[in-house]
């Protein structure tokens, strides 16, 4: 696998993020992390806005604080990005978790999710994060190797109103 790297989102990686944006468009699927489905049309506006929720400023009620970072390799694509919470509301506690990643559909199956997580928890510990909850729902075996590789303990999964199971699990820091 080339080197890989995370970094803040900027503004010299616009036309990188786009395309990686555009391709998630593309194929129809839910974007993951919830960030990245923001329209960058205003792409100035988006990083300032992206750069206030990690200072938690002008958040919505109940929101907390989170950060992004954009998994880029050596020829500055962009393939996955990941948000991480700060803090846990009951919510995230049930559903969301501290972390929330993807990689982009053209680039799965290259084992970019596990360093992305990861590079994710590295970060994860330097907000005093000691230990950091990820999930994934049941199906999604992908996700739930990932998580596992990167040191996860199965804890108890949440039920949502759908039916849909979310898996959770614990990785310390």
């Amino acid at each position: 696998m080339e080197n890989i790297y995370l970094s803040r989102p900027s503004i010299n990686l616009k036309d990188e993020y786009l395309d990686f944006y555009q391709e998630w468009i593309d194929s129809g699927e839910d974007i993951v992390p919830w960030v990245v489905s923001r329209d960058p049309s205003d792409f100035e506006q988006m990083i300032r806005w992206l750069e206030d929720h990690e200072n938690g400023v002008n958040l919505q009620e109940g929101w907390v604080p989170d950060s992004t970072f954009w998994l880029v390799a050596d020829d500055h694509r962009i393939v996955g990005a990941v948000n991480i919470r700060h803090k846990l509301t009951k919510f995230l506690m049930d559903r969301g978790g501290h972390i929330g990643y993807g990689i982009r559909p053209s680039e799965r199956r290259k084992g970019y999710a596990t360093q992305l997580l990861k590079l994710a928890l590295v970060e994860a510990k330097q907000l005093g994060i000691n230990q950091a909850l990820v999930v994934c729902d049941k199906g999604n075996i992908a996700s739930e190797r990932t998580i596992i590789r990167n040191g996860g303990t199965s804890d108890v999964d949440f039920l949502e109103e759908d039916g849909n199971v979310i898996k959770r699990y614990w990785i310390r820091l």
